[in-house]
C-alpha cells in the first residue's frame, strides 16, 4: 500500500492500493435466530405469555396467572379503598351468578389468609373480619321458574358450607318481609305495588331498589358493618349508559365508585375492575358452581344491555373504556370512608388519601326516598321553594323524589299515588319523614352546642 500524501497520516486523493492490498470481503450476514420458534420461550403461542410455562386458558394466560390477575384486582380494590378492616363483619350478597360467586370465593380466600396470619402472629392483637352470605328470594317478581326455590336454597347452602375452614352463616330472606311479617299479606302488597307501576323499566328499577333494602335489612338485623356486592365493570358500563338515557346524570357518579356509604350499612364493590366474561370464564375453569336465576332485563335496561354486548363483541375493551369515562365524573363525599379512627387499619402509604378528604365537598343536600339518588341543585332549590305548599304526606313524598322516579315509578293520578304510597314499606317512607324538615335540621346543627341535653338536670 502506498500513499502519495505529505506524510501527515491522512489519506488524500493520491492514495493508491494494489490488488494485494485490498481488504477481504466481509463475511455474509446471518439473520438472528427467531426465539419465538424455540419451545419454552416466553412468546411461544402455546405457552402462557406471563409465566411461560402453563397452557393458555384465557387471553394468552394460563389458569394460575389468569386467576392471580383477577384476585390481584380484587385485593387491590379492597386495600387501596379501605373497604374492609379487621373489626368488620362483611355480608356478601349472593345472587347465584358468576360475579357474586367469584366475590364470595375471593373474600373467603382473603379471610383464610387473615386467619393464617393471625394464627402465626405472636400478639394476635388485631381480630379477623367475619363473613356472612345473604340471598334474597325474588320468586314473587319474575324469578326463573325452571328451578324450585327450595332446590335453589339447598344448592346455595351447599356452596356456602363448602367454604371452610372459616364458617359462614347463610341468611335467606324474601322481599315480602319488607312490608309485613305475614308472608301472604306481604306478597299481596308487593304484587299490588309492582302492578301500580306501568313503566317496564321503572318496575325493574324499583325491584332493584327493593333488593337493596332487603340486603340492608339483613345486614342491620345481624350487625354486619359492610355489604359486599359483586358488581363488575360490565354492569357499571351498562349502568352508565342507562342512567344517562334516564336523565340520572347528576347522581350517576354515586353508583360508580368502590365505596358507597350513604346507606346505613356501607356498600363496597371490589370487583368493579373485572369484566363479566372474565368472571364467567374463571367460574368455568375453576369449577365454581353458578345458578341462573333471573330473566333478561327489559325496557331501557334490556336495550342498553344488548347494545353494550354488541360493542364488546366488536372491541373487547369497550366496557373498560365506558367505565374509565364515567370515572372522570366528580364523586360525592359518601363515596369514601372518612370516619375518625378508621385510618388505624389503613396502610401508611394510602392514609393521606383519606385524611385529606373534605367532608363538605360534594355533599348532597337531599336524597331521593325511593332510589337514594342525590338531588341536583335545581331539584333542591325547587323543593326548598315549595316545601310549605304541600298539605299531605303523599304530596311531600312525591316532591322529594328525583325526576327519574317521578317519571318512571310514581303514578300520575292522585288516587293511584295514594294507593302506591300506602303500599310502600316503612324503610322507604321513613326516609321522607327523616328528611322532611331539612331547614329545621340545619338550624339545629347551628345551635346544637347551646342546647341543653335531655339527661341534664334542670330546675
Amino acid at each position: 500500500m502506498s500513499c502519495g500524501g505529505s506524510g501527515g497520516g491522512t489519506c488524500q486523493s493520491l492514495c493508491r492500493r494494489t490488488k494485494d492490498d485490498e481488504l477481504p470481503p466481509p463475511p455474509p450476514s446471518v439473520a438472528p435466530k427467531d426465539s419465538r420458534d424455540e419451545p419454552g420461550s416466553k412468546v411461544d403461542q402455546s405457552l402462557c405469555s406471563k409465566c411461560g410455562e402453563g397452557k393458555p386458558a384465557w387471553n394468552s394466560l394460563c389458569l394460575a396467572c389468569f386467576r392471580s390477575s383477577l384476585f390481584g384486582k380484587f385485593k387491590l380494590a379492597v386495600t387501596s379503598n379501605a373497604m374492609i378492616s379487621p373489626s368488620d363483619k362483611v355480608l356478601v350478597a349472593f345472587s347465584g351468578g358468576s360475579a357474586s360467586r367469584v366475590a364470595l370465593q375471593f373474600i373467603h380466600e382473603l379471610q383464610c389468609k387473615s386467619l393464617k396470619n393471625w394464627d402465626a402472629s405472636k400478639s394476635q392483637g388485631l381480630p379477623v373480619f367475619g363473613v356472612g352470605v345473604a340471598f334474597v328470594d325474588e320468586s314473587a317478581v319474575g324469578l326463573n321458574p325452571s328451578i324450585g326455590m327450595s332446590n335453589i336454597i339447598e344448592e346455595i347452602n351447599s356452596v356456602v358450607s363448602e367454604l371452610a375452614p372459616a364458617q359462614k352463616e347463610l341468611h335467606v330472606t324474601s322481599m315480602e318481609g319488607l312490608f309485613c311479617k305475614n308472608f301472604d299479606d306481604g306478597r299481596r302488597c308487593l304484587n299490588e305495588l309492582l302492578d301500580s307501576i306501568t313503566d317496564a323499566t321503572g318496575k325493574e328499577d324499583f325491584t332493584q331498589y327493593l333488593r337493596m333494602l332487603s340486603l340492608q335489612k339483613i345486614a342491620l338485623d345481624n350487625n354486619y358493618t359492610k355489604l359486599l356486592l359483586g358488581s363488575c365493570a360490565s354492569k357499571m358500563a351498562r349502568l352508565i349508559i342507562s342512567a344517562t338515557v334516564k336523565g340520572q346524570g347528576f347522581s350517576l357518579p354515586a353508583n360508580l365508585q368502590y365505596v358507597d356509604s350513604r346507606w346505613e350499612v356501607p356498600v363496597v364493590l371490589p370487583l368493579r375492575d373485572c369484566l363479566a366474561q372474565e368472571l364467567s370464564m374463571l367460574c368455568h375453569l375453576d369449577g365454581l358452581k353458578t345458578i341462573q336465576l333471573f330473566n333478561c332485563p327489559v325496557g331501557i335496561n334490556g336495550l342498553v344491555s344488548s347494545f353494550v354486548a354488541r360493542l364488546q363483541e366488536e372491541n373487547p375493551s369497550r366496557e373498560r373504556t365506558i367505565v374509565r369515562t364515567g370515572e372522570k365524573l366528580k364523586a360525592f363525599s359518601f363515596n369514601k370512608f372518612t370516619q375518625d379512627g378508621y385510618y388505624d387499619f389503613l396502610p401508611s402509604i394510602i392514609r393521606p388519601k383519606f385524611q385529606n378528604v373534605n367532608h363538605e365537598e360534594s355533599k348532597p343536600k337531599f336524597l331521593c326516598p325511593i332510589c337514594g339518588s342525590p338531588l341536583s341543585d335545581s331539584e333542591w332549590q325547587h323543593l326548598k321553594g315549595t316545601q310549605g305548599m304541600y298539605q299531605t304526606k303523599i304530596e311531600m313524598f312525591a316532591s322529594q323524589c328525583c325526576q327519574s322516579c317521578c317519571f318512571q315509578i310514581l303514578p300520575k293520578d292522585t288516587s293511584s299515588l295514594e294507593k302506591f304510597y300506602s303500599l310502600l314499606p316503612l324503610s322507604i317512607t321513613n326516609r321522607m319523614k327523616n328528611q322532611g324538615c331539612a331547614d329545621q335540621r340545619w338550624l339545629r346543627e347551628q345551635i346544637e352546642e347551646f342546647l341543653i341535653n335531655d339527661d341534664d338536670d334542670s330546675t
